[in-house]
C-alpha cells in the first residue's frame, strides 16, 4: 500500500491590471515611455547643476586676445547670455515702444535662458509656461491685425528655440526627444484653440527648426559619447599590453637566469662530488661535508627548476650553447652591420669579466637597442660604448637621425615601446638605472648603468 502526498500551492494573489498588462504589450511600452518621461523632465526637474567653465579653451581662444584667452573656458557661459541678449532685443523690437510690456516680454523670454546655466530642466518647463504669457502680453499689440505669429511671438521663438538646445547639450538624447515632443504637443494644442483668428502660423517652421537643432546636438552628443569611450578603450588596451608585454619580459628573463644559476648550481654539486676524490684518505668530516654540499646544491637545483619551470611554454626547449655575454657582442654587431646598420663600438675602461647576470643583461640591452634603431631609424647610424668603471659598467647606445632616403627595408611595427619596456626591467632587477631621450641630432640615446659589487665589498660583506 503507497501513500502519496500532494502540496497544494496557494495561487500568488492578482494585482490589479495584471491580466491587461500582461496581454497589451502597447501598454506596457506607453507605461515604460512614460516613466522615461517622468525620470528625464519630471523627477529633480528643479536640481541645481550650474554649468562647469570647459577644461581648457578651445579653438576660440586662438582668435582672441592674449590676455583674454584665459577667459576663454567661459565661453559657453557667454554665448548663452548673449542669446538672451538677442531674446530682450527682440522683445524690444516687438513690443512697439511699451517699455512695461517689453521688460515683461524681456523677463519671460530671457529669464528661461539664464535659468539654463543652473536649473536646465526647470528653464525648459518655465521657457514653456511663458510662452502663452508673452502671447498674452504682446496681444494688445496685434488684436487688430489678426495677423500675429501663432503659437510662438518672435521672443518665445528664439527664447525656446536656445532653451531647447541649450538643455538637451547638457542631458541626454532621450531628454531631447521629450522636450520636442512636448513642444509639439502644445503647438498643436495652441492651433485647436486658436481656431481661425490666426492665419500667420509658426508651428512647422518652428518644429522643423528645433528639430533639426535637436538632432544636431544629439548627434554631438553621441559621437562626443563614443569618442570618450573610444579613448578610454584605447588606453585600457594600452593598459593591457603594456602590462602583458611586462610580464612576458619577466618571463624571458626567468627563463634566462634559471639558466644561469641552474648551470653554476649544477658545477657547485659536480665539484663537492669529486672533491672528495682529489684527496688520499680524506677525513670523515670532509667527506659529510662534501656530500652535504652536493645534497644541498641539488635540493636547489631541483627547487629551482620546480619553481621556475612555470615560466616556460611547453614549446620552449633549454638553449645548447650558453647564454651570450659581451663577448659575443661583435658577432652580433656583424649580423647588424649585414641587417645595413652601421654600427660603431666604442670600449673604455679596463675590461674584466662581470657576473655572468650582468653580461647576460647587457648584451641584450644593447640587442634590443639596435633591434628598435633597425625598427624606427632605418638608414640611420648607431655607436655603441660600454664602460668599465669601477662600481660596475655603463651601457651608452646612441642612433642618428632617419635618413631622408633609405633603401633599408623597414619592418612593420606596433610603435608600443615593447623593447624598452624589458630594458627597463632588466636594469631594474640588477638595481641599475637607465635613462632615454631624444639626442640633440634628431637621432635616440639610451644610458644605461648597472652596478657591480667589487671584490673588496664581497669580502668585507663575507667577513663582517
Amino acid at each position: 500500500m503507497t501513500e502519496t502526498t500532494y502540496t497544494q500551492t496557494k495561487p500568488k494573489p492578482r494585482q490589479a491590471g495584471d491580466g491587461l498588462l500582461s496581454r497589451s504589450p502597447e501598454l506596457r511600452l506607453t507605461m515604460d515611455a512614460l516613466a522615461g518621461l517622468r525620470a528625464d523632465l519630471l523627477d529633480n526637474a528643479l536640481t541645481y547643476r550650474p554649468l562647469p567653465p570647459r577644461n581648457k579653451p578651445g579653438g576660440i581662444a586662438q582668435m582672441l586676445p592674449w590676455r583674454l584667452r584665459p577667459y576663454a573656458v567661459w565661453s559657453p557661459h557667454a554665448l548663452v547670455g548673449a542669446a538672451g541678449m538677442l531674446a530682450a532685443l527682440v522683445s524690444f523690437a516687438t513690443s512697439r515702444g511699451d517699455v512695461l510690456v517689453a521688460l515683461a516680454m524681456t523677463f519671460f523670454s530671457m529669464g528661461p535662458i539664464l535659468l539654463t546655466l543652473v536649473r536646465p530642466v526647470g528653464a525648459f518647463w518655465f521657457s514653456l509656461a511663458s510662452i502663452p504669457a508673452v502671447a498674452a502680453i504682446g496681444a494688445d499689440e496685434t488684436r487688430d491685425y489678426g495677423s500675429g505669429d501663432w503659437p510662438w511671438p518672435p521672443a518665445s521663438f528664439v527664447a525656446h528655440l536656445v532653451v531647447l538646445t541649450v538643455v538637451a547639450a547638457r542631458t541626454r538624447p532621450r531628454t531631447a526627444a521629450w522636450m520636442w515632443a512636448l513642444t509639439a504637443a502644445y503647438a498643436m494644442g495652441a492651433e485647436i484653440l486658436s481656431g481661425d483668428r490666426y492665419f500667420s502660423s509658426n508651428a512647422l517652421p518652428f518644429l522643423f527648426l528645433s528639430a533639426l537643432a535637436l538632432l544636431v546636438v544629439t548627434v554631438v552628443l553621441v559621437r562626443r559619447a563614443a569618442e570618450q569611450e573610444v579613448t578610454a578603450q584605447l588606453t585600457v588596451t594600452a593598459h593591457e599590453r603594456s602590462k602583458r608585454t611586462l610580464l612576458e619580459e619577466r618571463t624571458t628573463i626567468a627563463r634566462e637566469l634559471h639558466d644561469v644559476v641552474a648551470h653554476h648550481m649544477s658545477v657547485v654539486a659536480i665539484q663537492a662530488e669529486a672533491a672528495q676524490y682529489r684527496v688520499e684518505n680524506p677525513p670523515e668530516e670532509l667527506t659529510k661535508a662534501f656530500a652535504t654540499i652536493r645534497e644541498n646544491a641539488v635540493a636547489a637545483l631541483t627547487e629551482l627548476r620546480r619553481v621556475l619551470g612555470v615560466v616556460r611554454a611547453e614549446d620552449y626547449e633549454a638553449p645548447d650553447a650558453p647564454q651570450p655575454t659581451l663577448a659575443d657582442l661583435d658577432s652580433l654587431l656583424a649580423n647588424v652591420r649585414e641587417a645595413g646598420l652601421g654600427v660603431e663600438k666604442v670600449v673604455t675602461g679596463a675590461v674584466r669579466e662581470l657576473p655572468q647576470g650582468v653580461e647576460l643583461s647587457a648584451y641584450r640591452i644593447v640587442q634590443e637597442a639596435l633591434s628598435n634603431t633597425l625598427r624606427h631609424a632605418p638608414g640611420a647610424s648607431a655607436r655603441v660604448e660600454i664602460g668599465y668603471v669601477l662600481g660596475g659598467l655603463g651601457l651608452r647606445i646612441v642612433n642618428g637621425p632617419v635618413a631622408e632616403v633609405s633603401f633599408v627595408k623597414q619592418t612593420p611595427t606596433e610603435g608600443a615601446g615593447h623593447g624598452l619596456t624589458g630594458m627597463r626591467e632588466r636594469v631594474s632587477m640588477l638595481g641599475g638605472e637607465m635613462t632615454t631621450a631624444p639626442a640633440a641630432d634628431g637621432g635616440y640615446e639610451v644610458t644605461v648603468f648597472l652596478p657591480v659589487a667589487s671584490v673588496t665589498d664581497e669580502d668585507g660583506a663575507g667577513e663582517a
